[in-house]
């Protein structure tokens, strides 16, 4: 057996995805977009996102139409948006559904961490800024849903060292 420092699984140069390709250098701050209540409640990683300023402002996401949390944006209208940092980047993975979540992606995973719950979904313990979002509307777009909202609540907290994803890794912003 050859070790080698390619993806096993890579396509060759010539077959691989150029769009796929150009998001990934794009890169981006995580996101944890979450919606529901203690009784039923889904969340997911996004890093395809972006604000739009205005009266009221907007959150515009690309979310997965296969994801539990669009099941519950469609019940409930309303998603809590927190914007991760480094130290999160295990939660990110459990809610990209890239590592198992004994217990469900909810689960207390770390010793005092605790979920808040608001208006708009839960918020985790020691998310310093996140914004509280109402759907205004959905749209196929691609391969997902881009997810237009109102911004409703907004908490502006430490930057801390957010947590980027770019070329399919976490990465600290400097």
């Amino acid at each position: 057996m050859t070790i080698h420092r390619e993806h096993p699984f890579l396509e060759p140069p010539g077959e691989r995805d150029p769009v796929r390709r150009l998001r990934g250098r794009l890169g981006g701050q995580v996101t944890l977009w979450t919606s529901g209540d203690a009784s039923e409640r889904a969340g997911l990683t996004v890093s395809s996102l972006m604000v739009a300023a205005g009266e009221p402002g907007r959150v515009l996401g690309l979310i997965d139409p296969d994801s539990d949390l669009m099941d519950r944006l469609g019940d409930n209208h309303t998603a809590a948006v927190s914007l991760l940092h480094y130290r999160h980047h295990n939660l990110a993975d459990i809610f990209a559904g890239t590592v198992p979540a004994p217990g469900g992606q909810f689960a207390q995973f770390d010793q005092g961490v605790t979920w808040a719950e608001t208006e708009w979904g839960p918020v985790l313990s020691t998310i310093t800024t996140w914004v509280g979002v109402r759907v205004e509307s959905v749209t196929e777009v691609g391969w997902s849903s881009l997810v237009t909202a109102t911004i409703e609540h907004a908490v502006i907290g430490d930057d801390g060292e957010p947590l980027v994803h770019r070329r399919g890794r976490y990465q600290h912003a400097r």
